[in-house]
């Protein structure tokens, strides 16, 4: 049985890590009796945190769908991992989502994760609802919470509920809106009870708000407030939904998901509330077959049309596909067009995900968001489209990477396992990558963080069994010269018969650029057929250089006077004598290592500026400039690779999360003497170990 969008609810479950996400979908799950047990994450069995490593470590680190029906509504729930490494994986939530759930704990504080969450959602024009977990805990403090909510949000949030509290605990909640009061029973069930005296004064204060909220999000009922003072019930109703459903209105609820507290009513407020498929925002496409944007209306009547969002590589099953259909309907057995690659798809069955349970189904409507499987050319981000209504959805937004590691295999031959294990891997997450370092050799990983890396890490072991180990990359060092210098090479060798003879005389100069070679030989004393030999031998040389053995760059090389014998001389002669004037003359040129700088842009908030400033100094770092965009701090800077390799861990760690940045290779600059002759004895050791 298929659904219509208007009883669809696309739910992403997002906030700061370890404030009860998944345990909220639990009991939502729960409740709707799509599973007949409450799991925990300290346990291991919940439905959303299926990965070994999320069970392992008792946090989300993907990604994760399910659904269930309530009140005649189908909820289909993403939980999102909290942890600031897993970026890209909100964002590809947010992309099907029609609406956010934001889950923060009651600390009587604002989390990180919680504001970066109502940020995004603000700016991406995304409805929210609050639900406050937690307000059973020991020192939970629901009040200061709200009161944190709207020192940082004021006029948007619009708490609607007052938890009843015994002690620490919760044991039922009065609605404002709906004006009743709750007390729980067992099993998350509740029974209405009289609204206790105690709370009516806060209650006459929250409706009051809720009353000027609801005005302000509609003229007509604006007016009628300034005229009678007072609107009904079904009017703040409609004027509380129109804000949310604007964004100009955060619903704030409570209870605990480990209870099961509170969890019902929310479940209620999302079905009330949030929006429909059929009632979100049209997408914007751009036309395939002609320059313009198309509006997509979310209906079953039109031309099919959707994107996928997230993938999933299994070795065993193959990859998945998970997408969100905007238009129309996909059937089994169907061709579609990938307007992204385009080429022609196959699809053979599609699944609603319960977890890693995959349902098979016939159908896929407008609204409703499944998986397909083995799909030869379609990955994350892609368009799939009907091939006589062809359109094209915009990517989604990936973070940079901003922290890379070498990776190198535990077992010796083993290392194309492990790139294409990574390859495969990255198919799944756009918000890493692998590649090789051409100066250095290294394969290097980059991603958001120490933990983003290590799960990949332990992911190639559980899905490719291979082992690898991460280490600090190599920083590509060059070497270059300061002055002009003179310098000979002479090969001379005879052990009977022909011998071997080359003499050249080589001016090696600092040069703008990578290498030149030149020759100003007169009179034939090299003769012109060895003349490609001396360059061929000076250029086999530059990856080595002197100082520490790093590749030489800046040098012009001009052969300009040498000898050579009728009989013994030969190109190799010519090209190892060319190799000694190289090691002679740039040990006399004064050779100087020179080091990557980065440029840098850093964005954080004002108050940490001074932090950042200072920290940059002690990293040999230049500040060129600070911009203000939005309501951020961007500080414009140059360092050295060297100093910056762990800077996203120590950014996050100086901002509280807080601050991002994104670095790209500047130019190169020479070493100061004192760092130079640490680099120098360093790469000597481990020449010498080699």
């Amino acid at each position: 049985m298929s659904i219509q969008a208007k009883d669809i609810r696309n739910i992403a479950v997002i906030g700061h890590s370890g404030e009860g996400k998944t345990s909220v979908c639990e009991a939502i799950l729960f409740n709707g009796k799509s599973t007949d047990r409450l799991g925990k994450v300290t346990d291991g069995n919940t439905v959303t945190d299926c990965d070994e490593q999320e069970i392992a470590r008792k946090m989300s680190i993907s990604l994760s769908l399910a659904y269930t029906m309530w009140d005649g509504v189908k909820l289909n729930l993403l939980d999102v991992p909290g942890f600031y490494d897993f970026e890209g994986e909100r964002n590809e939530a947010l992309r099907a989502a029609g609406g956010a759930l934001i889950v923060t704990g009651a600390s009587g504080a604002l989390s990180v994760g919680t504001e970066k969450s109502i940020d995004t959602c603000l700016k991406a024009k995304i409805p929210m609802v609050i639900f406050i977990n937690g307000v059973d805990k020991e020192n939970a403090d629901y009040k200061g919470t709200v009161a944190a909510l709207t020192a940082k949000y004021a006029g948007k949030i619009a708490p609607i509920q007052i938890p009843i509290m015994e002690g620490n605990k919760m044991v039922g909640y009065v609605n404002a809106l709906k004006e009743t009061c709750y007390r729980f029973a067992d099993e998350a069930q509740k029974k209405s009870i009289p609204i206790p005296e105690e709370l009516k004064g806060t209650l006459a204060e929250m409706q009051a708000s809720l009353t000027e909220t609801a005005a302000e999000n509609d003229e007509a009922l604006l007016d009628k407030y300034f005229e009678e003072g007072s609107l009904s019930k079904e009017e703040i109703i409609h004027g509380i939904r129109k804000g949310i459903y604007n964004v100009n209105t955060i619903p704030v609820m409570a209870g605990s998901a480990l209870q099961n507290r509170g969890i019902i009513n929310l479940m209620d407020e999302i079905v009330k509330y949030m929006p429909s498929a059929e009632e979100r925002r049209e997408m914007l496409a751009s036309g395939v077959e002609k320059d313009e944007m198309i509006e997509v209306t979310c209906t079953e009547n039109g031309p099919f049309a959707a994107q996928v969002f997230k993938t999933v590589v299994d070795p065993f099953v193959g990859k998945m596909n998970v997408m969100k259909v905007f238009r129309g309907s996909l059937k089994a057995g169907s061709s579609v067009y990938n307007a992204t690659t385009g080429k022609a798809e196959r699809i053979s069955q599609i699944y609603l995900l319960k977890g890693k349970k995959q349902e098979s189904v016939p159908e896929l409507t407008a609204g409703d968001i499944g998986a397909v499987s083995k799909l030869a050319a379609t990955n994350t981000g892609d368009t799939l489209c009907d091939e006589g209504a062809k359109l094209k959805f915009d990517p989604i937004h990936f973070p940079r990477p901003v922290l890379s590691m070498a990776i190198y295999a535990e077992k010796k031959g083993e290392e194309d396992k492990i790139f294409q294990g990574l390859n495969r891997l990255a198919e799944e997450d756009y918000a890493f990558a692998v590649s090789k370092n051409a100066d250095t050799g290294e394969m290097i990983i980059s991603g958001q963080g120490e933990t983003h890396l290590d799960v990949i890490n332990k992911k190639l072991k559980a899905k490719f069994n291979v082992s690898a180990l991460l280490k600090t990359p190599k920083i590509a060092y060059k070497e270059t010269i300061r002055k002009t210098v003179e310098a000979e090479g002479k090969h001379k060798k005879q052990s009977g018969g022909h011998g071997q003879y080359g003499h050249c005389k080589v001016r090696f100069e600092p040069f703008d650029g990578d290498f030149a070679f030149a020759e100003e030989v007169v009179g034939g004393s090299v003769p012109k057929q060895y003349i490609p030999a001396v360059e061929k031998g000076l250029i086999e040389c530059l990856p080595h250089g002197v100082l520490a053995g790093y590749p030489v760059t800046g040098l012009r090389a001009v052969l300009y006077d040498g000898s050579y014998h009728d009989v013994d001389s030969s190109e190799m002669a010519f090209k190892l004598a060319a190799a000694l004037a190289f090691k002679e003359g740039l040990k006399n040129a004064n050779p100087v290592l020179l080091e990557p700088i980065m440029k840098m842009k850093i964005a954080i908030p004002e108050s940490y500026l001074g932090d950042i400033m200072g920290d940059m100094n002690k990293r040999r770092g230049r500040i060129l400039g600070i911009d203000m965009i939005e309501d951020m701090q961007v500080v414009n800077a140059e360092a050295p690779q060297a100093e910056i390799q762990k800077y996203a861990t120590d950014l996050r760690s100086m901002t509280q999360g807080r601050g991002r940045f994104v670095a790209e290779l500047e130019r190169y600059d020479e070493v100061p003497f004192a760092e130079s002759e640490k680099i120098v004895k360093a790469r000597q050791a481990e020449m010498q170990q080699q």
